[in-house]
């Protein structure tokens, strides 16, 4: 099977995904004159939009700049980018957890809503690992022209441990195991320039 083919099938799935993360916006309820205020309210469904845009879009550049350096795609690497997509659609739940969670104030919900982002977040990076030792190992997939792959390999198993420690630090510290949530989303950003450089 030619990479392309799974690209397209990839991309089309992240980009439905990207789709349904903005369907949570709806225009809220409000009493004549304070629609300003009922527009403010939703601050939390925003900023959890955002990051996960973030995030999501991070995701899927990596996957695309990694693929493009591939020849080709065997029955195993199939499956493992399905299992892949698997992790990343789960994303949408979490998202809205968090802005409910956030908007409703409830510290405990908060947490619980949190942790439930973290762990997918580090499947996904898991299912990334996976596939990064899978290619590893099967050199005849990966071309010739371009190597990143060294220079990335390590990078899932990084983001495995901040959000392994967000869920072990976010039921005694909110704003910890939240910014730790962050780190790991923007150490996915930051890690995409750098391999970015070197294609």
């Amino acid at each position: 099977m030619k990479p392309d083919r799974l690209q397209a099938f990839s991309d089309g799935v992240l980009a439905i995904l990207i789709t349904i993360l903005v369907l949570e916006f709806h225009v809220p309820d409000f009493s004549k004159g304070h629609l300003t205020s009922a527009v403010l309210l939703q601050w939390p469904i925003l900023m959890a939009y955002i990051v996960s845009f973030l995030y999501v879009g991070t995701l899927w550049l990596f996957h695309h700049d990694y693929f493009s350096n591939l020849t080709r795609i065997d029955r195993n690497l199939n499956l493992i980018n399905l299992f892949v997509l698997f992790t990343i659609t789960l994303v949408d739940y979490p998202t809205n957890l968090v802005a409910t969670a956030v908007a409703s104030g409830n510290t405990d919900d908060m947490k619980t809503a949190f942790i439930i982002y973290d762990i997918v977040a580090l499947l996904i990076s898991a299912s990334f690992e996976l596939l990064y030792w899978y290619v590893k190992k099967h050199p005849d997939l990966k071309s010739n022209q371009k190597n990143i792959y060294r220079s990335i390999e390590l990078d899932p198993v990084r983001s495995v441990i901040i959000y392994g420690l967000a869920i072990i630090i976010t039921p005694f510290s909110l704003v910890t195991g939240a910014c730790l949530l962050c780190v790991g989303i923007i150490f996915h950003t930051f890690a995409y320039l750098r391999s970015s450089n070197k294609l």
